[in-house]
């Protein structure tokens, strides 16, 4: 919208001889339509679920006991461990053999902060002794999940 200061009623072609014609838009409605859509996407943006939500089928539990199962753990020191006992990492296969006869699978646990070269120097151990590595992990809640999308908002 363009407006004009001038003191006639707008009739008059042409510009009067001591008033300047002044065009301006007026922004004000523009704005206001910019804040109401920023508080809109504001309040409906933590509703919003990034992701594909699946349902798994649910099974039985497995009758297996842990204590059954091989199982590796490296602390974040790097110290390995089977089964809750320290073990040298140069006679981890022989360990495996001899305590779980017929043994075709370890599982390995580390903690989260352990550098990567213990986890590598330990799958390479088991690669050769042709057993195959399974990696414990633990599911992520609903609540884990928001909070690191918010703390990922916040960087």
């Amino acid at each position: 919208m363009a407006f004009s200061l001038n003191s006639s009623s707008g009739l008059r072609r042409g510009r009067s001889r001591g008033t300047p014609s002044l065009a301006e838009i007026n922004i004000v409605p523009l704005v206001d339509v910019v804040l109401v859509l920023l508080i809109i996407f504001m309040l409906t943006a933590h509703v919003m679920e990034f992701g594909l939500q699946v349902e798994v089928p649910k099974v039985k539990p497995a009758k297996e006991n842990i204590q059954d199962l091989p199982v590796v753990q490296i602390s974040k020191e790097g110290t390995t461990y089977l089964n809750e006992k320290p073990v040298n990492i140069n006679l981890l296969a022989d360990e495996i053999h001899k305590r779980f006869h017929g043994a075709t699978s370890v599982y390995l646990r580390a903690d989260r902060r352990t550098p990567f070269d213990p986890i590598a120097q330990v799958i390479a151990t088991l690669g050769e002794a042709k057993l195959a590595v399974n990696v414990v992990t633990q599911p992520e809640d609903q609540s884990d999940r928001q909070s690191a999308q918010q703390s990922a908002q916040h960087r």
